[in-house]
């Protein structure tokens, strides 16, 4: 149907193009329904655009190229839709033109790079160096903002921020030790430049944006009346706080509800908990219980407990009227159950290992210096426990070391799992019985079963 339609593009607009003055990594549905979100309803919007990066594939730079960097933003709730184009991408790119990345971050109007770039991307970049060293293109996102930044000191174009919008605690403080630690191994002098020059905000990001459909893509198609391939679906509520310093400007994104804080910790730990932990025991308790959606999986009761279980134990760890944690919960409960929004447990399962160690790791260990055991912190591992032991073709970056503790059994099977997310808790006994008895407990009941209704 919407092959007929004329395409998404800004000759029939009137808005120009802003300049780019953010570089961002990780172009996919999430920036798209976020951070470009935001920037589009910045006061400040017409001086601030973005140039965009794609990660491991192509796809979506050649999508919004030809559409000039155009694309529908689709609100959905149960009330109905919503549409809005948003123009804040001036630039798509492959991940792969390192060149253009290099060119743009060494341009002194550059004033921030933003990430979103997924959890697991912020680890050693110990490969990076050797290319770095021999003059050849780093592979990962991080190395390929070294040499960015290298290329932005040779040009002496001044400093910048770096904005991680990525689901990590302290995430500022995380990106800004692997850049520095790819720096440091390739240019000692590049890597106290950036240290005096570059400044790493911490964010916590929020907004549920699921896989955009065929269904979708037609649906804007005949609300609209143009096609957009890049159109992205989400839900009406949006988040976003930062903390940290912008050396070189920033857009207004306060006029578009963006908080900017002191201290962040206490925002990341209740999104990290509450949302996130709510997610990762919602998709593999869901899926051994027969769900493929948040909204379908939160409607069983025996998914809803554990969810509130958990919520019970995180919620002893987050201090704070400020954070406004019954609210919080309530609007979660709300939103999970938005039966519109097809998030999908299957999208929210990868990537385990890396979750997991922030989102249950942090929950057990406060609960067990208090004194308690931790259950429902513990559950969440249980299930995954579970769910790995049966789901060949992991996405997980650890997934052969998944692979070999699914060889052994018991005990030592949980404890060669838990040590993937924590090597001290993986060496207490009582950790490891629990989670095993979890386990084995959810096993007898993860029959699937028929539900209906909003648990909201």
């Amino acid at each position: 149907m919407t092959a007929a339609l004329p395409r998404l593009n800004r000759a029939s607009r009137p808005a120009g193009k802003a300049p780019v003055r953010i570089v961002h990594l990780g172009l996919g549905a999430f920036h798209r329904s976020h951070q470009a979100w935001y920037t589009q309803h910045a006061g400040d919007a017409g001086e601030w655009g973005i140039a965009s990066f794609t990660g491991r594939r192509p796809d979506a730079a050649d999508v919004l190229a030809a559409q000039d960097g155009l694309f529908t933003v689709v609100e959905r709730s149960d009330a109905g839709d919503s549409f809005e184009v948003v123009g804040s991408i001036v630039e798509a790119v492959d991940g792969a033109n390192v060149g253009r990345l290099v060119e743009l971050v060494a341009a002194p109007q550059t004033a921030m790079v933003t990430l979103t770039i997924t959890e697991a991307a912020y680890g050693p970049g110990a490969d990076d160096v050797p290319l770095l060293v021999s003059g050849q293109e780093p592979t990962t996102p991080l190395g390929r903002l070294v040499l960015g930044l290298a290329a932005r000191k040779d040009a002496d174009a001044g400093p910048l921020a770096v904005v991680s919008c990525d689901n990590l605690s302290d995430n500022g403080n995380v990106a800004r030790d692997g850049v520095l630690g790819i720096a440091r191994e390739f240019d000692g002098g590049l890597a106290a430049w950036i240290e005096a020059n570059v400044s790493f905000v911490s964010t916590s990001v929020d907004r549920i944006t699921p896989r955009t459909t065929a269904d979708d893509v037609a649906l804007v198609g005949e609300k609209c009346g143009y096609r957009d391939d890049a159109a992205v679906v989400t839900e009406p509520f949006r988040n976003w706080v930062l903390s940290g310093e912008f050396p070189a400007g920033r857009p207004r994104w306060e006029d578009a509800g963006a908080v900017f804080v002191d201290d962040i910790e206490p925002y990341e730990n209740r999104k990290l908990w509450l949302l996130n932990g709510a997610h990762s025991i919602l998709a593999y308790a869901g899926q051994l219980r027969g769900h493929s959606t948040v909204a379908e999986a939160l409607a069983d009761p025996v998914c809803l407990q554990a969810v509130e279980d958990f919520w019970d134990e995180a919620s002893r760890h987050l201090d704070g009227d400020e954070l406004g944690i019954p609210d919080y919960r309530e609007a979660l409960l709300e939103r999970f159950g938005n039966s519109r929004i097809a998030h999908h447990l299957a999208q929210i399962a990868v990537d385990a290992s890396t979750k997991l160690r922030m989102r249950a790791v942090p929950v057990l260990r406060a609960e067990r210096e208090a004194g308690r055991t931790g259950e429902a912190a513990a559950r969440m591992i249980a299930v995954w426990a579970a769910y790995v032991e049966t789901n060949a073709g992991l996405q997980d970056p650890r997934a052969s070391e998944v692979e070999q503790a699914n060889q052994l059994s018991g005990l030592d099977r949980i404890a060669a799992l838990v040590s993937l997310l924590d090597a001290g808790l993986s060496r207490e006994f009582a950790v490891v019985t629990l989670i095993h008895r979890l386990g084995q407990a959810f096993a007898a009941q993860a029959q699937p079963v028929a539900v209906s209704g909003n648990p909201t």
